[in-house]
């Protein structure tokens, strides 16, 4: 049997009941409602604006306008979306309708897979609230609750969401899919896994099929031996490279090392990062950290072979040494730190210079082990400071290596061409003599509080020591002698001014001593 009815209202569009097999009327059980049952040959066929409804047994309330569906339920809104399901309620004034039992609906670029599903005919949005499934070309979605807006093909998924594909697992609370891009927009904390790395952000743009991503907050990439932040971090997986902006940090969680600065690019199949504007790379070492800062960082290699480089005005902090050098070179693996042109370190109350200085850490204890001064190797410690008068003891010689103990600098070997001046005080600070000598080796120890505490020539010194009066003022300096404080960076953030330079060696004249001054 065929029944159509084609009476329209001005608010909505008639139910049509196109074919019946069997139609029945149980007005105990259905007040007012048509019963349609299919027959041996034909489903049951119903049309609404647009769509086709088939199943096995339909009851419609045709004054409500209104029916309910059940049994192998097939709907084919045009050419392009399709849905089964067991079970279908369905309103005809408001277009909207409820699907229940095994709900399937395919567009184009998805097929979505549910228990209960919501179809807002009218705005073409579907929405759900007990967990969906969906998968296109790329992915397969997996969340709690969410919409999906037909005619722009987008996702909006909310509790519990899951993507996931061969290359990457992303998990999230809230997310915008597009099926027909594959590309998520995130507003939550979210994780996306890979194979060789892991993404956090709380907010970004993820392209799942060209892997190419921007995250603008809260954003970390955990690789397995390194991380990096920032707060806006661009990341292309394919071709291993990302870049950072704004408050990055580089942890390298093998060194027990962190690189800081505002703009960072890493690129991971060469295994190195460039890091500038702010930069610092930070040592934990101890209780203490060591901060190097200069304009520019690079750090490169495997963790069995990591370089680090620092370049253009290099300073060093930490609580018992500082420095300053043109540029650094630390090879992370051996613990060797190479400061080159115009190096300087400052520990305690020592001055320490020459053309080239080495640091060496124990990997063991992590703590400084050694030091090494190369031509013209120079300490300089001051004195005292006697109504504006400053006075020096230095040690000079080809080259000098220092031992650390505990973290201190203590033992002293200074080879060939060493040279002394010392001022002898006794113990009420009264000046009696100054030491100037010359051996070809000379041993030193400091004490607690980095006063030159013993010296030990090698072979015998040649020289004396002179009363005050018998030396003259200019005598008392060694060559190459220039007192730097005021380049020395006294806090952390001292390593950030930029300006101070090495000085000119100013002339001490023989009215008073007269301590150099660093032009800012």
């Amino acid at each position: 049997m065929i029944v159509s009815f084609s009476i329209f209202s001005q608010k909505a569009k008639k139910v049509q009941i196109i074919y019946s097999g069997v139609t029945t009327f149980d007005d105990a059980k259905f007040p007012g409602a048509t019963i349609l049952t299919r027959d041996s040959e034909r489903l049951v066929e119903i049309y609404h604006d647009g769509a086709i409804l088939t199943c096995q047994r339909a009851i419609v309330y045709k004054k409500q306008n209104l029916f309910k569906a059940f049994g192998n339920v097939l709907i084919k809104q045009g050419d392009t979306i399709t849905q089964t399901s067991k079970y279908v309620d369905y309103n005809g004034n408001t277009k909207m309708m409820l699907s229940h039992g095994n709900v399937v609906l395919k567009d184009p670029t998805m097929t979505l897979t549910t228990d209960t599903l919501n179809f807002d005919r009218k705005n073409q949005l579907l929405f759900y609230k007990h967990n969906a499934i969906i998968k296109d070309e790329t992915n397969t979605l997996k969340s709690k609750i969410g919409k999906y807006f037909l005619e722009n093909k987008k996702f909006t998924a909310t509790t519990k969401v899951t993507v996931t594909n061969p290359e990457h697992v992303l998990e999230s609370n809230h997310l915008d899919y597009y099926t027909d891009s594959s590309i998520a927009y995130l507003y939550g904390p979210s994780t996306i896994t890979g194979k060789d790395n892991t993404i956090y952000t709380e907010r970004g743009f993820y392209n799942t099929k060209t892997e190419i991503s921007h995250f603008v907050k809260k954003s970390k990439i955990f690789f397995k031996d390194k991380t990096i932040e920032g707060d806006s971090l661009y990341y292309d997986r394919f071709k291993g490279f990302a870049s950072a902006t704004k408050n990055i940090k580089f942890i390298d969680t093998i060194q027990n090392f962190i690189a800081k600065g505002n703009y960072a690019e890493f690129f991971e199949l060469k295994d190195s990062t460039f890091i500038v504007d702010r930069a610092v790379a930070i040592s934990l070492m101890e209780k203490d950290s060591l901060y190097i800062h200069g304009d520019t960082l690079l750090v490169t290699g495997k963790p069995e072979n990591r370089i680090m480089r620092i370049y253009n005005d290099v300073k060093i902090f930490k609580e018992d040494l500082q420095g300053k050098a043109d540029s650094i070179h630390m090879n992370q693996t051996t613990g060797l730190t190479r400061m080159f042109k115009n190096p300087i370190l400052w520990s305690g109350k020592n001055q320490i210079t020459g053309d080239s200085i080495q640091l060496l850490n124990n990997k063991e204890t992590d703590k400084l082990d050694s030091l090494k001064i190369l031509n013209n190797a120079l300490i300089v410690q001051l004195d005292t400071i006697i109504d504006g008068v400053s006075t020096y003891n230095q040690i000079k010689g080809r080259n000098m290596f220092g031992k650390f103990i505990d973290g201190k600098l203590k033992h002293f070997l200074v080879k060939g061409n060493a040279q002394v001046v010392y001022y002898n005080r006794s113990e009420t600070g009264l000046l009696e003599t100054i030491t100037k000598q010359e051996c070809s080796s000379i041993e030193f120890t400091l004490d607690e509080t980095n006063n030159i505490e013993s010296v030990k020539y090698i072979k015998k010194p040649e020289g004396t020591s002179y009363p005050p009066k018998d030396l003259p003022i200019n005598d008392r300096t060694l060559k190459g002698f220039i007192w730097r404080e005021d380049e020395q960076p006294k806090t952390m953030e001292d390593i950030f001014i930029v300006g101070d330079k090495i000085p000119k060696k100013k002339k001490i004249t023989n009215s008073k001593l007269v301590k150099a001054k660093v032009k800012e």
